[in-house]
């Protein structure tokens, strides 16, 4: 029996709707792209603010940072390609790690993923890198001699601790999560040690002075 083959007059017009479609996905990618390029700078700017303890510029930067991401996410959505490449998610995870690292040391509620439009990967990811940016905030503290306020960091890093070693999900679902709480794991250990000692080293000092005060209260020299 002779084959008999179909005809392919469709075959340009196919090719030309694929040709407009990539055209289109290529574009939004391109935009997407440029947009979280703006998300990961606005949010590391954000964090340096945080650390020069300027609360109201940083607030300023998150806006700005929201706003970018908001603008990727709407020109990726119609593309799952676009949307799930990863830098999508990248960015999402570092606006959140600026958000809730202005969050907790300005003294607000943690906003969940939903309110400043992350998925929850990126949430969890975002929110355990923030521990590290903690950590540099509680050494600049001890190094300016203010102890007091290490143990709420501290406290705030613990927490966020415990929360990421219950997803105990896979990979797949979580962005990798597991290795992030590794390393927040070894962060905090690190972290709590060096609270452990600034706190030993200054009451062995505030324990000196009062030697040394009460010594110079007996020698006789010093007497009237």
């Amino acid at each position: 029996m002779a084959m008999t083959v179909g005809s392919l007059s469709a075959l340009e017009k196919i090719a030309e709707r694929a040709r407009a479609h990539f055209e289109q996905e290529n574009q939004a990618r391109e935009r997407a792209l440029a947009r979280t390029r703006e998300v990961i700078r606005a949010s590391a700017n954000t964090i340096r603010a945080v650390h020069r303890h300027e609360f109201e510029r940083a607030a300023e930067l998150l806006a700005d940072a929201r706003q970018a991401l908001q603008s990727a996410t709407a020109a990726a959505e119609p593309y799952g390609a676009v949307l799930y490449a990863g830098f999508i998610h990248d960015a999402q995870k570092e606006f959140t790690e600026a958000t809730t690292v202005l969050a907790i040391l300005t003294g607000h509620p943690l906003p969940p993923p939903e309110e400043i439009g992350v998925e929850w990967p990126a949430y969890l990811n975002g929110l355990a890198e923030a521990v590290g940016e903690l950590r540099r905030f509680l050494l600049d503290r001890l190094r300016q001699g203010e102890l007091a306020e290490g143990e709420p960091l501290l406290s705030a890093m613990e927490d966020v601790y415990d929360v990421l070693v219950t997803m105990d999900y896979p990979d797949a679902i979580t962005g990798g999560l597991r290795r992030t709480t590794d390393s927040t794991r070894g962060i905090l250990e690190k972290t709590r040690g060096d609270l452990t000692v600034a706190i030993r080293q200054a009451d062995l000092e505030r324990r000196l002075h009062t030697l040394g005060d009460q010594l110079a209260r007996l020698d006789p020299a010093k007497g009237p």
